[in-house]
């Protein structure tokens, strides 16, 4: 039998070459990954390997329905940080993730051979919170879930993948402990309570594909229009940094910082991306969806191999040597 064609958007990154690691020795799917830059190094690293790479654009749904065509399969996600960095501005960096997202899911739509469309995104924290806490960096993503809603074929082929925390995140700047020089111990310097409840997906360049395998060969749990919530582990923030001691056998401390200070540290887009996700952390349910019945966790799928938050930060640390 022939084996069925997923095309993988983000192949090149940590989402898309997470789902291709977890893909590529499976015998039901040929990889196809979807790139702006065929002729990229980290591209022709993927050739290498043997995966199939198309040239395409998530700005151009004609470029998207071309490389989509025969695809059994799709795993669709967009980057709102890179709007945004390149913009400077919330505002069209959200515009900017909607109307890629909107493309995807248009392309994906038009292609008659689709069987299972795994669209990655967030939480509604508008819906979530009663309108009291808006996510920049989940906007973009919601409106395309609308969107997707709203076509009946489409939603019929689709799970809503909601991820949790990456566990990667810490070595930004923003979250990275940070040494106290002359001290021999680190900081960690945060705008939000330590006891700010996170549901962390762990590593997620190993923990994305592992869910996205086990959304394929379920289809009749995932499908239709099934969300599942990608975390691993629920943790408070100061009991992550002291998983992050541990692994590293450093004295660390938890510092709750005021917004002002935090403003003034990281400029507008400490606030913009990481204190408004906190503040939502903080205040959501255990279950952070709105919208729509039942949301299937690992242990529902049945997910093995995942990478908890000590876990994933030996892991980081043993890469990063």
């Amino acid at each position: 039998m022939p084996k069925k064609i997923i095309s993988i958007l983000g192949a090149t990154g940590i989402q898309g070459g997470s789902v291709v690691d977890a893909l590529l020795d499976n015998k039901a799917y040929q990889i196809r990954a979807i790139t702006r830059n065929r002729a990229s190094e980290a591209a022709q690293k993927l050739v290498k390997r043997g995966v199939e790479v198309v040239q395409a654009d998530a700005g151009d749904v004609s470029s998207l329905i071309t490389a989509f065509a025969g695809s059994a399969a799709i795993f669709a996600m967009t980057n709102f940080a890179e709007g945004y960095f390149a913009t400077g501005s919330v505002d069209r960096a959200i515009q900017l993730e909607a109307e890629q997202g909107i493309n995807l899911a248009k392309a994906a739509a038009a292609t008659s051979s689709l069987e299972h469309y795994i669209w990655s995104t967030l939480p509604n924290s508008g819906a979530v919170t009663g309108g009291k806490i808006t996510v920049p960096q989940f906007e973009g993503k919601n409106q395309v879930d609308g969107f997707i809603r709203a076509d009946p074929a489409l939603l019929a082929k689709t799970t809503f993948f909601i991820l949790g925390f990456y566990q990667e995140n810490f070595a930004y700047p923003m979250l990275a402990p940070v040494e106290v020089p002359g001290a021999g111990q680190s900081v960690q310097l945060l705008c939000t309570p330590g006891n700010t409840r996170i549901l962390s997906l762990g590593r997620a360049r190993k923990n994305i594909g592992l869910f996205a395998a086990a959304i394929l060969a379920q289809p009749e749990k995932t499908l239709p229009a099934r969300c599942v919530s990608g975390f691993v582990e629920e943790i408070r923030m100061e009991e992550m940094l002291r998983r992050w001691v541990e692994v590293h056998g450093k004295k660390a401390h938890y510092v709750n910082v005021d917004r002002k200070v935090f403003t003034e540290l990281w400029t507008h887009a400490g606030i913009d991306m990481l204190a408004s996700m906190l503040d939502f952390h903080r205040s959501m349910d255990v279950n952070p969806f709105s919208g729509g019945g039942e949301v299937l966790n690992k242990d529902d799928l049945g997910v093995v191999g995942l990478e908890g938050v000590k876990e994933s930060f030996e892991n980081l640390r043993v890469e990063s040597a």
